[in-house]
């Protein structure tokens, strides 16, 4: 099998398996007991937690807690934020977030009274800080834009826009998970509330994922229990996927120095072979401004299924857009947003790699979907 989505899930790495096995056979207690079975186990949560905070450059490792996923971390932060100033009841995002900030954007908007700005991207999938600035106003309780779009790669100028939101006094919520382990994330120095990241797109296992909270931003908890986590997200810790996070986000941060320019120069290859091998295809998304390991690339006059079918009777994988939005009837909102063309969106197929895949990999695809144009005539 050749596996080109890696932005829908990773596979665990294997040094991830390894070190969770130990907390899923003799290390089984529960880190909140006060006997040492239990309690030493705190350790090995606090390291994990370290490794995570140094991926992103977090100034401290309490600044972080784990979760179970990024649809977690992201409704976490967006409730936290409905919750502190409860005269404010504005919210803005864009049309191109991933379905969890969407999602309880419009809950908010349905239950709750909130009203919510969703700012409109440009052809190459770009916001205008211009458009943002105005969206601004006095009871906006929260800007909620990403850092890397899940289906584009397209990069979001994170850094001006914390600075925008911090001089207008709002808190910003960014949306990490596809830039984690990708980009360097430097956040040290950035005026960011919140961050919400994810284990499974970086070899950790499904079910665990971070949110960074900014020391001074107020933060009221979304899940209710006991005081794990700082009594910031109650329930007992999943030791096993915690310890798995940790591990990969340290693989992670040694690969970041190679990262782009191996996995940018297998992306370019496949992406030229196929603008070549079907002259109606263009990509979608910024040509430079978007992550290394991304290419969405829509095919005129070709639906996205008839490719994923293909591709997927050769043992490819690639897809259409975002795994969360799969069951979906309608296209890519994403593509859709930027081209305003419902058949752009229908046409658009993703492939997203990573540091494990190969040139062989690469080039048995392009034949592959050489003999597809073929068949297509």
């Amino acid at each position: 099998m050749i596996y080109f989505d890696h932005n829908a899930t990773t596979p665990v790495l294997s040094e991830v398996r390894e070190a969770m096995v130990p907390y899923l056979n003799e290390e089984w207690g529960n880190p909140s007991s006060i006997y040492r079975f239990g309690a030493r186990l705190k350790a090995k949560i606090e390291n994990a937690r370290s490794e995570v905070a140094d991926l992103i450059g977090a100034e401290s490792s309490q600044q972080i807690i784990f979760t179970s996923g990024g649809t977690e971390s992201n409704n976490a932060a967006i409730h936290s934020a409905s919750l502190s100033s409860p005269k404010k009841r504005h919210i803005i995002t864009s049309q191109v977030e991933h379905s969890s900030v969407l999602s309880y954007c419009r809950f908010l908007e349905e239950h709750q009274g909130f009203r919510v700005t969703y700012l409109p991207v440009d052809e190459f999938g770009l916001i205008s800080l211009t458009d943002l600035d105005t969206a601004i106003r006095p009871d906006t309780a929260l800007v909620s834009l990403m850092w890397a779009n899940n289906e584009t790669g397209v990069l979001f100028p994170v850094g001006e826009i914390a600075n925008l939101c911090h001089s207008r006094g709002v808190l910003y919520h960014c949306d990490g998970v596809q830039a984690l382990g990708k980009i360097t994330m430097d956040i040290r120095n950035m005026a960011i509330d919140f961050i919400s990241i994810s284990g499974h797109k970086i070899g950790a296992p499904k079910g665990v994922g971070a949110l960074y909270i900014k020391k001074s931003t107020p933060y009221i908890p979304f899940l209710h229990g006991g005081h794990q986590e700082q009594s910031r997200r109650g329930g007992t810790e999943s030791i096993s996927h915690i310890v798995g996070f940790g591990v990969a986000a340290a693989i992670s941060r040694s690969n970041l120095p190679s990262y782009a320019a191996f996995v940018g120069a297998l992306r370019d290859t496949l992406e030229e072979g196929m603008l070549k091998q079907f002259p109606f295809s263009r990509i979608n998304g910024h040509k430079t401004q978007r992550l290394a390991n991304t290419a969405n690339i829509a095919i005129r006059g070709l639906d996205s299924d008839i490719v994923l079918t293909f591709l997927d009777g050769h043992e490819i994988c690639a897809s259409s857009g975002s795994a969360c939005m799969a069951s979906a009837l309608s296209p890519s909102h994403v593509i859709a947003a930027m081209s305003k063309s419902h058949d752009r969106a229908s046409e658009s197929v993703r492939f997203s790699l990573s540091i494990s895949n190969t040139e062989c990999e690469v080039s048995r695809t392009l034949e592959m979907l050489s003999q597809l144009s073929v068949l297509l005539g």
